[in-house]
């Protein structure tokens, strides 16, 4: 089962609850970086695995925000 598409603003408020920090940005990407050196990039237009993150794990956090 696959995820709904989210808004890429929603995702890095859960991306910064668990520590990441917003490295970079360039044009509608936006590049979160973690202080234990993991980095994905996020697509802030309409609607992750590089965050190393299950799908349960990512929904619990998505509850929160």
């Amino acid at each position: 089962m696959s995820l709904k598409p989210l808004a890429g603003r929603r995702v890095i408020r859960v991306l910064t609850k668990i520590g990441f920090k917003v490295e970079r940005r360039r044009g509608s990407h936006v590049v979160p970086k973690h202080y234990d050196g993991r980095v994905t990039v996020v697509p802030v237009h309409s609607g992750e695995k590089d965050a190393k993150l299950t799908r349960e794990e990512f929904l619990d956090l998505l509850k929160e925000v």
